[in-house]
């Protein structure tokens, strides 16, 4: 056995001068980013009021929060159209399609892990969150 490593974690540990903290190159978007790139995945531009139908749990408000952080992002493209009313319709831009591949690979990892997850869930609810103790 390995006598464990005591030192305190570093202040910069995760400071990389290469990477700024605003980048977030793990975080992608918000809680409801991967199920607007799934309604957008097709390719065709989707106005708002269609993105609602299958988003219907979502609050107009929180959608359209979600829209601005993708498109401020570089995710979405808005398109507004000189009508009257005005048609805004939304699109995957390159940036967001590249997500596509990764999200799939997320989504296949958690439909094989989804019996672990289950039990890991129902042991935490059952004991209360209590971890046992060496």
């Amino acid at each position: 056995m390995t006598e464990l490593d005591t030192r305190p974690l570093p202040r910069d540990l995760f400071h990389d001068p290469d990477c700024s903290e605003h980048a977030q190159p793990i975080r992608v978007g918000g809680k409801w980013t991967a199920v607007v790139l799934r309604c957008l995945e097709d390719g065709r531009p989707r106005r708002f009021t269609e993105l609602r139908v299958p988003l219907h749990w979502i609050t107009p408000k929180v959608l359209t929060e979600t829209l601005r952080s993708m498109e401020r992002n570089g995710f979405v493209s808005r398109t507004v159209h000189d009508e009257n009313p005005p048609r805004v319709e939304y699109a995957l831009t390159a940036l967001g399609r590249s997500l596509l591949d990764p999200l799939d690979t997320a989504c296949a990892w958690a439909r094989a892990h989804t019996p672990e997850i289950a039990d890991a869930r129902e042991s935490y609810d059952t004991d209360g969150g209590v971890v046992s103790r060496a």
